[in-house]
């Protein structure tokens, strides 16, 4: 659990944050070049991959932190599960940080593949690093987008509780993150074309940073050209309080005395 560690304290914390959420971007975005850029692969590879990513970067962070790897999770554990509020930016950066860092892995990587499939560097491959509403193709706007990402989110940090919470069925540790990753891999079948399914603010803004700063000018709008970034903040924070919130209030309430529900923490995309 997150605060029990050695010398490094809060350093170790967020290296481990850093380096777990690398690991997610790194299979995430990866997969998503290779499909639109190499046209390698379809929408189900892209959700598996995403999942597989997550429980690798949940076993990379998990031992440390309990791997949040994701703001939104970070802030649902401040709120309602005792984590420190004082953590709460920092764990956040950290996130962000290493989901840039990998973009620009996964950029340079694929810079032929990128500049064969879009010369232009437009939508059509910018959401390899970043989401858009409809997936930049579909008929849906920036306010579906933001319901989407809030019912996503919403979902991912009910389930999380749950997983988590040691008084209910949580898996035992090690099995932990391969769970959490089917959560991705089933929120990706599920709700993947409103939004492409962010449901997590480090996930999208390190990317969209990164695509950004290599060529993407237009990577802060959407294809309508309305500005879209707030949107995978936004939302995944608001629908994270209320999943987590939903969870406390109609199922942990009501379950009986055991043990430290806390002493698991796993995360999400």
């Amino acid at each position: 659990m997150a605060g029990r560690l050695g010398p490094l304290g809060l350093a170790g914390e967020l290296i481990a944050e850093f380096a777990g959420t690398m690991v997610l971007i790194l299979f995430g975005a990866g997969v998503v070049a290779q499909v639109v850029a190499g046209g390698l692969g379809d929408h189900d590879s892209i959700a598996w991959a995403w999942g597989i990513g997550v429980a690798l970067g949940v076993y990379v962070a998990g031992r440390t932190t309990g791997a949040h790897l994701n703001p939104a999770v970070t802030l649902g554990f401040a709120a309602f599960r005792g984590f420190a509020w004082r953590k709460v930016v920092p764990f956040a950066l950290a996130q962000t940080a290493g989901a840039f860092v990998a973009a620009l892995i996964v950029r340079w990587n694929y810079t032929e593949l990128l500049a064969m499939a879009d010369p232009g560097h437009t939508v059509k491959t910018q959401i390899v690093f970043s989401t858009l509403p409809g997936n930049g193709t579909l008929p849906v706007g920036l306010w579906g987008g933001l319901r989407d990402q809030i019912i996503g989110t919403a979902i991912l940090l009910f389930v999380i509780f749950a997983l988590s919470d040691t008084r209910n069925m949580a898996p035992s540790a090690n099995l932990g993150p391969v769970v959490i990753g089917l959560l991705i891999v089933g929120i990706g079948m599920a709700y993947g074309a409103d939004a492409g399914y962010a449901i997590n603010p480090a996930r999208d803004f390190g990317p969209r940073l990164a695509s950004f700063l290599t060529g993407y000018g237009g990577a802060w709008r959407d294809q309508y050209g309305d500005l879209y970034f707030w949107v995978p903040i936004v939302g995944p924070v608001i629908g994270g309080i209320i999943g987590a919130g939903l969870y406390q209030a109609c199922i942990a309430r009501f379950l009986p005395p055991g043990e430290d529900r806390d002493s698991v923490k796993p995360s999400g995309d």
